[in-house]
């Protein structure tokens, strides 16, 4: 009996080995992309966005207005406000006009991708996102122009959804924050070379070619999106034809409708450790929205500051650079878990916002220069740690919603509504240096709801997802990336 039991689990094993060899031969091959590679083009592109937010707010895109003195003497007026004619008013809703794309696409784009890949999304944002600047360069009036930066907002969505979960299912296991980081530090640097690009496009071209240069730049990224082979996202359908995949029980049902996201939010909005995190990070992008608005003209104003705009821009990018990494580093090192997490977001930005307090009770410039900038580089060292909790406190098939809610929530109730309030206040005190430490003690609250999130429950969920019948499995998704 023994003979005939040992020869029949050699055949099985015979033909387990047979099966194997016979898959691995039928397996296509990987994608040309190395976790190294994928981090790189996403940074070009995240660069390549914020230029252009940099780039037509610069002086030699934006331009200025005509204008006519007292004795008649007329000036034409340069940029896209001079040739549109636009006020104060106009030019700041062109500014802020792409919000609008972006807030509504992002939780549209999240939810598609339960049944279209998600990597051909990002291709399809970054089309729409080169037809909607080359639109800019060729527009013809407000409105036009308004138009066109909203859809800007709407292609720049796809990739502020899906972006930053592909990273972190590739980075190495201790170094998912330092990945997160190097893909934000691009927002500072992103934003001063729009300035000077900006400049020197304007200088010697229309500025008209400066949205057509981003376009040349972004046209290789989107093509790259449909001619490559898609790459999986954990927690969603494998392949660009939306047919889930039935050996991973890591994959959603494609059928998604309106009552599902309705759904998805809700599991966000009670969950206490994205909100807690949510609403830390509103407190703490209304400073620093406020902070790139009026930080120059509150300089100028108190210290009589030379050159505000390059010396409050050189401070932003180079903090924003060793900040955001060392953020990223630190936590790393620390061990990257929610509540470490919580920790380096709460001392950073309580010591971080205490230096900038005390940096506007200076009379000296120098002292002031010297303690912004220690603090601007601790607030900066946030960036990292707050991403890693809001993809790592939500199972992999929430986490492009929850980046996008995020992105809605700082901006609806973060950035987008400090600027003008922050200039009542000014109307009302008249004082640029009371306006910038009342600006700053909302550092301290942030930091005070991020220290609650220390003493929350928090369960890491990247390795599970829900199955329709709610059982929660181990994830067996193999490395979607093979390293070079």
């Amino acid at each position: 009996m023994d003979v005939v039991d040992g020869g029949v689990d050699r055949g099985r094993n015979n033909r387990t080995t047979m099966e194997r060899d016979s898959e691995d031969k039928n397996a296509e091959p990987p994608s040309w992309f190395s976790p190294k590679k994928l981090l790189f083009v996403f940074c070009v592109v995240n660069l390549i966005n914020y230029i252009d937010r940099g780039a037509i707010a610069s002086n030699g895109v934006n331009g200025s207005r005509g204008a006519c003195t007292s004795s008649g003497t007329c000036s034409s007026g340069s940029g896209i406000q001079g040739d549109f004619n636009l006020s104060n008013f106009q030019d700041g809703v062109l500014s802020s006009a792409f919000m609008v794309g972006l807030l509504v696409a992002s939780p549209i784009f999240a939810s598609v991708a339960k049944s279209v890949n998600p990597f051909r999304l990002i291709g399809i944002g970054l089309s729409i996102w080169t037809l909607a600047v080359i639109g800019c360069g060729l527009s013809f009036d407000f409105w036009s122009i308004t138009f066109c930066r909203m859809f800007v907002g709407v292609g720049e969505a796809s990739f502020v959804s899906l972006a930053a979960p592909f990273i972190d299912d590739n980075a190495p296991q201790a170094q998912k924050s330092a990945w997160l980081a190097m893909f934000y530090m691009c927002i500072p640097t992103g934003y001063a070379l729009g300035y000077v690009y900006g400049g020197l496009v304007g200088s010697v071209l229309p500025w008209r070619a400066a949205f057509w240069g981003e376009a040349i730049l972004m046209l290789p990224f989107a093509v790259l999106g449909f001619v490559i082979k898609p790459l999986h996202l954990k927690g969603f359908a494998p392949d660009d034809k939306g047919k889930p995949r039935t050996d991973n029980l890591n994959v959603l049902p494609t059928g998604y409708g309106f009552s599902a996201v309705l759904k998805d939010l809700k599991i966000l909005l009670v969950d206490k450790v994205y909100v807690t995190n949510i609403l830390g990070y509103i407190a703490y992008n209304f400073v620093l929205g406020s902070y790139s608005y009026w930080g120059p003209k509150a300089g100028y104003n108190i210290y009589k500051m030379e050159n505000a705009d390059m010396i409050f821009g050189g401070i932003t990018v180079i903090c924003g650079i060793v900040g955001t990494l060392s953020g990223g580093v630190v936590l790393d090192f620390m061990d990257a878990t929610i509540s470490n997490a919580f920790k380096l977001l709460s001392v950073s930005t309580f010591i971080g916002g205490l230096f900038c307090f005390v940096a506007f009770c200076f009379k000296s410039m120098y002292a002031f220069l010297a303690l912004f900038a220690v603090g601007e580089l601790l607030i900066f060292a946030t960036q990292g740690p707050v991403n890693f909790i809001v993809l790592h406190c939500v199972k992999p098939s929430l986490r492009p919603l929850a980046m996008a809610m995020s992105t809605v929530s700082i901006h609806i109730f973060g950035d987008v509504p400090s600027s003008p309030l922050v200039g009542v206040l000014q109307d009302y005190v008249h004082n640029w240096r009371v306006t910038a430490l009342v600006l700053t003690f909302v550092l301290f609250p942030a930091a005070a709801i991020w220290f609650i999130g220390i003493f929350l429950k928090s369960v890491d969920r990247y390795n599970e997802d829900s199955e329709p019948d709610g059982v929660t499995r181990e994830s067996t998704v193999a490395p979607l990336l093979e390293e070079a």
